[in-house]
């Protein structure tokens, strides 16, 4: 379920109360942990996490005009999400796998049942989520590390694909790099507006 809220405020003033600050604590500990070269904002109708244009001026490989993925935050239908790119990217025995299996073994031994889909991790409520291991694995992947693995694992694709390597991956459009940085700030949410009877 996507969101068309075009600010993070905008989108936590539109959830219901549990919801709210459910998504307010993991963003929380996700601007407490997050490396400064990582901006928040809303992305894929969600509250995103991308390494700009400004330090990784490639982009997304799917859309260079957009900035590499990180993280996500979702309120969906039936449950909320957490998308964690430094978790799931690098399928072949590389460093973050190494960091799901960390992930995985951590969060289960706070007790807490996991439910880990393929690009995400699903909850229905905040105790449901072991926030200091949430924490951890923000901190665990910088932006750095992150784009070194996030090209490795580009480049692994590529040559299971049978494709040329490439010496440089080309770059978003000037339009694209213009676009201002996000506030990492906590701010407090818009208050709804509700209509008079």
């Amino acid at each position: 379920m996507q969101s068309k809220a075009k600010t993070v405020e905008a989108y936590l003033a539109e959830l219901p109360p549990d919801r709210r600050a459910a998504i307010t604590a993991v963003r929380k500990v996700i601007l407490d942990n997050l490396d400064p070269d990582i901006e928040e904002g809303m992305s894929y109708g969600m509250i995103g996490y991308s390494v700009p244009h400004r330090v990784y001026p490639n982009g997304y490989h799917c859309d260079p005009a957009q900035p590499l993925p990180y993280a996500g935050l979702a309120s969906q239908k039936g449950n909320m999400a957490l998308y964690l790119a430094g978790v799931y990217c690098g399928c072949d025995g590389g460093e973050l796998t190494k960091n799901a299996e960390w992930f995985r073994q951590a969060w289960l031994k706070t007790g807490k049942k996991l439910d880990m889909g393929q690009a995400c991790i699903r909850f229905k409520k905040i105790e449901d989520v072991p926030l200091e291991v949430v924490g951890e694995a923000i901190r665990r992947a910088s932006a750095k590390d992150y784009i070194k693995l996030y090209e490795e694992e580009r480049e692994s694709v590529r040559k299971a694909k049978g494709e040329k390597a490439s010496a440089t991956l080309k770059p978003a459009s000037p339009r694209a790099t213009a676009k201002p940085a996000t506030k990492r700030t906590l701010a407090a949410p818009a208050k709804k507006k509700t209509a008079k009877r």
